[in-house]
């Protein structure tokens, strides 16, 4: 990985480690993973001793449609790298053995995460989200900086069980909590056997864990966990995500990270971010300067909130992340950055080596991989063109006249196609790709026909 950061947490596994525990029957399967647009881990389950004697060397390979389907794996229209007419080929599962951990929640199981690469020699797969993120750490280490972050990733927890939701259309399931249990810890007992499995789960797979809170929707919680290099930290997002799903199945339950699944709070994912030198050196925080801010860090700052708006989708990719962002909901629709002040976009928090923003638009539903690279990709035009951060927003930013987020999916995705920044910063190949995702995820909705209107229309239109 590039950079020296590493917050700590558990050993996670070594291939010595792998080849004994295989020889011993102790592990009997290495699921082997990369992670697709919508954010899910992708890829195959195979037996140890087959990996080890012949794909640890020979390579794993997948069908490039992965990383050109919609959310049901529809093949669809409009992306230059896979296509009928392209013959729908393969790509190389690139194993980063660094990744190698337990599989939370299969005790003979462990996960090797991957990057993607085109079997001709071509190079990586541009499009891939961890791809996307790695170019901008790679600038990042260019200037001498790595980036460290963290997410604070929210869900809801339902009574019902994953077949049982799916059956009744996700409509009138109970919530795991009957009323808003923020901060309760009676509220947080109602449900700590899953999240004890699941905290000590991703403790044992490599990740360390700070803690699990409840909410306010009704059966919403949040498990946090320390802050890491940002490959890392979103490695162990997905890892996490994929983890609290499999483990509420085993208990019976279901659980979502949609944005916004009803009317209630939505859930968000806090990113917190900042930058240290590649030695770990503190960068942005200068006591001798106003809240104690280097020039570096208020440049880093405008350079995110400067591309806000143009990045946006990279923080919320879905129709549905768009409901989230309402006044007074803690969910932000203020272009602009105060400190430890959580109406603004952008939340200035800590001191001295643990100063960092929060980034609070993204929700529940984001691709860690690419909310990220956004951040670091804005934040080093930032420091690039010196821009100059604007004064600290100080009230209730909800209530100003500064700009917004974008309110739907289709202006964030004209945004992004006509941003010069995005086009400079990833490249036409990529902000392509990833404008079709949002025609593909438009095209569908705009098609479909809602219980809102069903409900609306009829019998009283």
């Amino acid at each position: 990985m590039t950079g020296s950061i590493h917050a700590g947490g558990p050993r996670q596994l070594t291939l010595d480690d792998l080849r004994d525990g295989s020889a011993s029957g102790e592990i009997d399967t290495v699921v082997v993973a990369f992670t697709d647009m919508q954010g899910r881990l992708t890829g195959k389950r195979l037996h140890a001793a087959y990996f080890l004697d012949h794909v640890l060397e020979g390579g794993a390979e997948g069908c490039n449609y992965l990383l050109a389907v919609d959310v049901d794996m529809n093949t669809v229209d409009g992306y230059a790298m896979s296509s009928w007419e392209n013959g729908y080929g393969d790509f190389e599962f690139v194993l980063d053995m660094d990744t190698l951990r337990r599989t939370p929640g299969a005790p003979h199981s462990v996960t090797i995460q991957c990057d993607l690469a085109w079997l001709d020699g071509s190079g990586p797969v541009r499009q891939s989200p961890r791809g996307i993120l790695r170019a901008q750490v790679d600038r990042a280490a260019e200037l001498g900086w790595t980036a460290i972050a963290g997410t604070e990733l929210e869900f809801i927890v339902f009574e019902d069980t994953y077949a049982s939701a799916w059956d009744r259309r996700y409509v009138g399931l109970t919530g795991a909590n009957r009323y808003n249990v923020d901060y309760s810890i009676t509220g947080g007992t109602v449900v700590e056997p899953l999240l004890r499995e699941i905290r000590n789960e991703l403790y044992a797979a490599g990740v360390t864990v700070e803690g699990a809170k409840g909410e306010c929707n009704f059966g919403q919680h949040e498990i946090g966990f320390l802050y890491d290099e940002v490959v890392r930290t979103c490695d162990n997002h997905v890892i996490y995500k994929t983890a609290a799903k499999e483990l509420a199945a085993k208990h019976g339950m279901s659980l979502t990270f949609m944005a916004k699944y009803d009317e209630r709070e939505g859930n968000s994912c806090h990113i917190h971010l900042s930058l240290r030198g590649l030695d770990g050196e503190v960068v942005f925080a200068d006591d001798e300067r106003d809240g104690g801010q280097s020039e570096l860090h208020d440049q880093f700052l405008a350079g995110v909130l400067a591309t806000m708006r143009e990045f946006t989708y990279f923080y919320a990719p879905n129709i549905n992340s768009y409901k989230r962002f309402a006044a007074g909901s803690f969910a932000p629709t203020a272009v602009a950055w105060g400190r430890d002040n959580r109406t603004c976009a952008l939340r200035v928090v800590g001191h001295g080596a643990g100063l960092r923003m929060e980034n609070r638009v993204p929700g529940g539903d984001v691709n860690p991989y690419l909310a990220v690279a956004a951040m670091l990709a804005g934040g080093l035009h930032g420091i690039e063109q010196e821009l100059e951060l604007e004064p600290a927003f100080e009230g209730n930013a909800y209530l100003s006249d500064v700009d917004t987020v974008p309110t739907t999916l289709r202006e964030a995705r004209d945004l992004l196609a006509g941003s010069t920044i995005a086009r400079s910063v990833f490249g036409d190949d990529v902000v392509d790709h990833y404008v079709n995702a949002a025609d593909v995820e438009l095209k569908a909705f705009d098609a479909a026909v809602t219980d809102w209107e069903r409900i609306r229309g009829f019998e009283r239109l």
